[in-house]
């Protein structure tokens, strides 16, 4: 198989530098926890990232001047997902010439496959730098999303044309439907469909970028992404594991009821974290559809095996507990605290990245939550 399976993904890229195990934390209950009504509009990214320090700092840590987003905690390589990032945060915080940066070196360097979708890795120190090119489908979107956004945002036609050719390939190569959950994305074209694997399909659920899906239809109207929200949704409410009803990194659609996908860590881990980010960011769920999350960062975040229920890392950089603070926004309008708004030095690209989503996320939906 392809690398053996994306080397299982790097089991989420292999995101981040490891905190120490911790107890787990408390637990929230449903008397208090309320569920405000949330608004699932479409709202442009454009502009949304206020505090332009932010970005500068967010740069000047990981961003080269050649348009090299760098993944500080993982030998210093790249992917499309940081691209990807970076492109939207470039737009949310109307920086054209770094957009454009990112965008350049992307089509440099993993634009090296037949068709309009992107290798997942490259790797600094090894020749040549792209050693897989399989694709890493989340990677694909935020790139399609962040084009979508620019083309919006500065009224560039070049964008939406690259933005609707990547997310036609997208569909074609990566979409499939697969009853009874309806329209499916595999992670990748190599190594997850039920044929290349005795448990696939396999899947990732946070690889569903929600806040994308409704802005897409911008660039490509005619792919069926409502469809693909509905399944996204139904995958998170379906997948509850372990003491706790969390959704694992990987998932088997192989039967009705999903399992864990075989020979993947059984861990609600550093890919899973996203996923109450990017619902909130969407404006999606119901309020029994938060709890388990709610739970989880009730203290701080943590990587969990979902068979023993064993915390097995704690996640207390700020980047990881903004994701609970937009939560917390979104559903019982709390504001942001402000360790979590301030750049922190020490983070890696990881934490530093999704703090800074969660910031956009609160900028564009929940903006009350930044007020003070």
């Amino acid at each position: 198989m392809r690398t053996v399976l994306l080397a299982l993904a790097m089991i989420g890229v292999a995101f981040c530098a490891r905190a120490q195990s911790a107890p787990p934390a408390a637990s929230a209950s449903a008397s208090d926890f309320e569920m405000r009504e949330l608004d699932s509009r479409a709202i442009p990214i454009g502009g949304a990232l206020a505090d332009t320090a932010q970005w500068q700092a967010w740069k000047a840590r990981f961003l080269t001047d050649q348009g090299r987003v760098v993944d500080t905690a993982n030998g210093n390589m790249s992917h499309s997902e940081g691209q990807g990032y970076g492109m939207l945060l470039a737009v949310a915080a109307n920086d054209r010439v770094a957009f454009e940066r990112i965008w350049a070196w992307t089509r440099a360097n993993l634009a090296v496959r037949a068709d309009d979708l992107f290798a997942w890795r490259w790797e600094p120190d090894k020749r040549p730098a792209v050693g897989d090119v399989n694709n890493a489908t989340d990677g694909d979107v935020l790139i399609a999303w962040a084009l979508t956004e620019g083309s919006d945002f500065w009224g560039e036609p070049s964008y939406r044309v690259a933005a609707r050719s990547l997310a036609i390939s997208i569909s074609r190569k990566t979409f499939f439907l697969k009853p009874p959950w309806g329209v499916v994305m595999l992670p990748a074209i190599d190594a997850f469909a039920d044929a290349d694997r005795p448990d696939g399909p396999v899947v990732n659920p946070s690889y569903w970028v929600f806040p994308a899906f409704e802005r897409l239809r911008l660039a490509a109207p005619d792919i069926n992404w409502r469809g693909l929200t509905q399944t996204g949704l139904d995958i998170v409410k379906a997948a509850h594991f372990g003491d706790k009803r969390l959704p694992p990194d990987w998932l088997s659609l192989r039967d009705k009821t999903p399992t864990i996908a075989d020979g993947f860590p059984p861990n609600f881990g550093y890919n899973a974290i996203r996923i109450p980010l990017y619902m909130a960011w969407a404006g999606l769920g119901e309020r029994e559809d938060y709890l388990p999350f709610v739970e989880a960062w009730r203290e701080s975040p943590a990587i969990v095996d979902l068979k023993t229920g064993a915390t097995l890392e704690k996640l207390t950089d700020p980047g990881y507990r903004a994701i609970g603070a937009l939560m917390s926004c979104a559903t019982q309008g709390k504001p942001i605290p402000a360790d979590i708004r301030a750049f922190n030095a020490t983070e890696h690209y990881y934490p530093a990245t999704l703090r800074l989503m969660a910031l956009v996320a609160a900028r564009m939906r929940y903006p009350s939550c930044l007020d003070g």
